[in-house]
């Protein structure tokens, strides 16, 4: 039982929160409910496709061949696969982790996850076009840059910072998970 009240504690916090916004005031209650109904049904109509997906990607894609483009030595294979990846995505951001996490049980470098979930949500193709029409090419050009230069820096450094202890438990949490 005090498990599973670990298992859904978010939840539970969340759904306390939103009684105390209906004892509060109604009308911010009724509105907050409402908000979160329609994120979990966006939520349930994107995800059945996204595990699809995951699932062929976890059986036609070899976890060799996984490591050689994402792996410790990829290089700049890795970074441009990622990039390629993040281009061409589709979907808000909650799509990626779980693509992450089949990245992750593949052997794919932590960085490279890192950069991913960034570059995710930057650049994917959608969103770019839009900003060129919207802003102007100038400040996509500066955003993607300016971005795209931080989350993969900030990748390698929380990469330099995590121990080949947590590395080892992330990876087996991966797998355990997955």
């Amino acid at each position: 039982m005090i498990k599973q009240l670990k298992t859904y504690r978010n939840a539970l916090i969340m759904t306390g929160v939103l009684g105390l916004l209906w004892l509060v005031d109604p009308s911010i209650g009724q509105n907050a409910t409402q908000t979160t109904i329609d994120a979990i049904m966006d939520m349930l109509i994107f995800l059945p496709p996204i595990f699809i997906f995951i699932g062929l990607m976890d059986v036609w894609v070899d976890k060799d061949t996984l490591v050689q483009y994402m792996g410790e030595h990829a290089g700049w294979k890795g970074i441009g696969l990622v990039l390629l990846l993040s281009a061409v995505a589709a979907g808000p951001l909650y799509v990626a982790f779980p693509v992450a996490a089949l990245f992750l049980r593949k052997g794919a470098r932590i960085s490279y996850v890192l950069f991913f979930l960034g570059a995710f949500g930057t650049m994917k193709l959608t969103v770019v076009i839009y900003e060129v029409i919207s802003l102007g090419m100038t400040f996509t050009f500066l955003h993607i840059s300016v971005n795209l230069v931080l989350f993969l820096l900030s990748a390698y450094i929380i990469e330099k910072f995590i121990t080949h202890d947590q590395r080892a438990a992330m990876y087996k949490r991966v797998k355990e998970t997955g």
